[in-house]
């Protein structure tokens, strides 16, 4: 059974709607996961934005979902750790580099275009060397900032749209996002 973590800010929209609709969604196609969320800047206990809980209703779904601020001991206890942005990912690499195989933004993780994953790999790699670099001291290497930011301009954008403090609109656009995702993310476990 894969045991997968959803991470977003506050942990009372996206990560707890993607927390509960995958689990509806991975138990009404057989698939065995257990599911948990996160937020990088969470308190404890915080119940779901009522948008969220609304949204998650419509579909049937009641999980009484409250905030968990990331810690070591979620990070450890997932095998698959999926970002609602890039700036969650780096977040959780920053805080817990022991955990960079398995940190992904969701969209990111379920992308298949050939080209998108090349160009991914490539720069989460000149991003450590940067890194590295940087904690030795060294000075950046321009080469490798020039295409940073070349990657980074082709590369599409993984994030899933913020809804906090919107219109119930907003949370059915996040939502329907996060399901879309989910749905790839699905096919993906099904296929080992």
């Amino acid at each position: 059974m894969k045991r997968i973590l959803f991470v977003c800010t506050g942990n009372t929209c996206r990560s707890p709607m993607a927390e509960a609709l995958l689990r509806r969604m991975a138990q009404e196609r057989g698939v065995r996961v257990e599911v948990r969320s996160a937020g990088v800047s969470a308190s404890q206990g915080v119940p779901i934005s009522r948008q969220a809980e609304a949204v998650l209703r419509d579909q049937n779904i009641s999980d009484r979902i409250t905030s968990s601020p990331l810690d070591r001991e979620l990070v450890e206890w997932a095998d698959l750790i999926l970002t609602l942005t890039e700036s969650h990912k780096s977040h959780v690499i920053r805080c817990f580099p022991e955990a960079v195989e398995r940190t992904h933004t969701l969209k990111g993780y379920v992308e298949d275009d050939p080209r998108v994953l090349a160009d991914l790999e490539e720069l989460d790699s000149l991003l450590a060397s940067a890194q590295l670099s940087r904690a030795l001291g060294e000075s950046p290497d321009t080469s490798q900032q020039q295409r940073v930011i070349e990657l980074q301009q082709r590369i599409p954008v993984f994030d899933i749209s913020d809804p906090f403090g919107g219109s119930r609109d907003d949370y059915e656009i996040t939502a329907a996002e996060i399901r879309t995702a989910l749905d790839r993310l699905l096919g993906k476990l099904e296929r080992g």
